[in-house]
């Protein structure tokens, strides 16, 4: 597949009984690492616009398609996606590439990823950035339990993992469709339709808003997810409370210096608790939806850039 943009070519790297496919740029800066790791339903290239200015900021760029997505394997164990396979393939990829700790960078289910990973590997973790997704406190009720009992049976979490595999057909059967009406910028607020979110934008003729890239950057997302199918990411919410109980004993404080970057009209809510949780962290707000780091790329490397310095 072609990369649209200068783009670093892929690599399969074989780590923690899986081939990952990792994107890695600037190993001229060996030493200096940062890992971005992407969303749902995303890839690698949707840090396009980061890596080159992270390059030329002195940063060893790597990138991985994590599980589930692109090139990278999917396996069949839908437990094999929790938050302690996902977190022990970036620490393997740490090793593959002999570094004893990297800054992380996360977007949406990555920025989830980020957290978690930083829970259980605080050692290996330096600095922290998340973008839309911020810290979720581990309440009294497993996650997709307290969901289920507050947006009901329909909501997209709560469905993918109550009504197994539904979602994941019509996704794959609607490919592009689902993808040109999920990637969407300046989205006009709307109440919500009956219905189970993702289906509904699987099938939905008609886009709102204005597209968030191009079609020959589009096509990338598509081809992907034709190749891999949409299971592999959506087993990753299908651990949510797996993921709450393999947290039960982790001291839940972040101590690292952390980043959290906020789109004001993104439909995921701010976190209240943020500084509780993240004592050490510095919030930054752009006029932007969820895609973040797309909708707004200039903004959220001069803030990612900028903190970095303040850091050093």
């Amino acid at each position: 597949m072609s990369i649209p943009i200068d783009f670093p070519q892929p690599t399969l790297i074989s780590l923690n009984g899986v081939e990952l496919e990792v994107f890695e740029a600037g190993r001229k800066n060996k030493g200096n690492p940062i890992v971005l790791c992407h969303g749902w339903p995303e890839h690698a290239f949707s840090w396009r616009y980061q890596v080159p200015a992270l390059v030329d900021a002195g940063y060893h760029v790597i990138v991985p398609n994590q599980r589930g997505f692109g090139a990278s394997s999917s396996p069949s164990e839908v437990t094999d996606f929790d938050i302690e396979h996902l977190a022990g393939d970036l620490i393997a990829l740490l090793d593959h590439f002999d570094y004893e700790k990297a800054t992380f960078v996360g977007h949406d289910w990555g920025a989830a990823v980020v957290w978690g990973l930083t829970l259980l590997h605080p050692s290996r973790v330096d600095k922290v950035i998340n973008l839309a997704l911020p810290y979720q406190e581990r309440g009294d009720m497993p996650w997709i339990e307290m969901m289920e009992a507050i947006f009901g049976a329909d909501f997209y979490f709560v469905h993918f993992n109550r009504q197994v595999g539904v979602a994941d057909a019509i996704l794959d059967q609607n490919t592009h469709q689902f993808l040109r009406n999920m990637f969407r910028k300046n989205v006009p607020l709307t109440p919500p339709e009956p219905g189970m979110m993702m289906i509904n934008l699987a099938n939905a003729k008609t886009p709102l808003g204005d597209p968030l890239m191009s079609g020959a950057e589009l096509a990338v997302f598509v081809t992907a997810f034709e190749q891999s199918g949409f299971t592999g990411g959506i087993n990753w919410y299908r651990n949510l409370d797996r993921n709450w109980h393999l947290l039960a004993k982790v001291d839940p404080i972040i101590q690292h210096p952390a980043l959290m970057i906020y789109g004001d009209r993104d439909m995921v809510a701010k976190s209240e608790t943020l500084k509780d949780f993240v004592p050490n962290v510095d919030v930054v707000n752009l006029d932007c939806g969820h895609w973040i780091q797309q909708e707004k790329p200039q903004e959220t490397n001069h803030a990612i850039l900028n903190w970095l310095q303040s850091q050093d």
